[in-house]
């Protein structure tokens, strides 16, 4: 059990947390593929919460490593870009929209997934393992997500049309760029 606080350790406690958000977000997207949207959301959320477990383990018991961080933002690109870009493709554009404007809402969906990539690759480029910054230049991925979360219930109860989740993923896709200032929680 001691590699569970070895830092050097693949499988050590922090990263095993991520494997968990990991899971949850496959978990997520196949219930997707199932229009079983209730349960992916409840499992984005699932894995949300270990990927704020992670880092509070990396940091509290100094397992923060290089694999670690490398971990951290695959997990974080399945469960906060690419499950919400794909449960809104399939629960809103797939039921909304056809011909030229299923295209269109597929290459804002491309767009948003670029830009939590590029937010992520630059991230983990600036990112020095252990180190917490006071603030984040451009929104992360995951309150990214959980804005996309909101836009999602927005248009699944009727309270907001499709094209303006086109507009809002586009704006929201920009700002994980942006020089946008977001305190580090």
């Amino acid at each position: 059990m001691k590699f569970l606080f070895t830092d050097t350790s693949h499988f050590n406690l922090a990263n095993l947390f991520t494997f968990v958000n990991i899971t949850a977000g496959l978990l997520a997207t196949y219930f997707i593929t199932q229009n079983n949207f209730f349960a992916a959301v409840i499992l984005a959320w699932v894995g949300g919460a270990f990927d704020i477990f992670d880092g509070k383990i990396a940091r509290k018991y100094h397992l923060s490593n290089e694999f670690g961080v490398q971990l951290d933002s695959f997990a974080d690109f399945l469960s906060f870009v690419l499950v919400p870009v794909f449960l809104i493709f399939q629960a809103v554009y797939n039921s909304s929209f056809s011909g030229l404007l299923v295209a269109i809402a597929g290459a804002v969906s491309i767009y948003y997934v670029i830009s939590g990539l590029r937010r992520l690759i630059q991230f983990n480029i600036n990112a020095d393992a252990g180190e917490v910054e006071k603030f984040f230049t451009g929104v992360p991925t995951p309150l990214g997500a959980i804005l996309l979360w909101f836009v999602y219930l927005g248009a699944a109860y009727g309270f907001i049309s499709p094209y303006i989740v086109l507009i809002a993923m586009v704006l929201i896709g920009w700002s994980l760029n942006s020089k946008i200032k977001v305190p580090h929680p």
